[in-house]
């Protein structure tokens, strides 16, 4: 399944910006980055639920936002990319 992860991290404290990186490099971990704070990942169930146990761990649910949107048929979602970055395509062959 698709999942988008979109965060917003209170970077106004020094804690902020440490927990900044770390929520970024649990995400890095997993998928890919698409823009500074939305990234795409190509999961199943239980890596999902890893990835969410992971990144609610490192942020401050007082001053921090984290949204995951889960998408189980990516048959039916429709991206459209504009713009420089290209997204790797999950499904597509992997050609070395």
């Amino acid at each position: 399944m698709l999942v988008i992860v979109c965060y917003d991290v209170n970077t106004e404290t020094r804690e902020g910006r440490r927990r900044l990186r770390r929520v970024a490099k649990v995400c890095e971990s997993t998928g890919q980055r698409v823009q500074k704070s939305v990234f795409e990942c190509q999961v199943n169930l239980m890596q999902m639920e890893e990835l969410e146990r992971r990144l609610l761990s490192e942020i401050n649910p007082e001053q921090d936002c984290l949204r995951l949107y889960r998408m189980p048929d990516t048959k039916g979602c429709e991206v459209r990319e504009y713009g420089a970055f290209q997204a790797t395509d999950f499904n597509a062959p992997l050609v070395l």
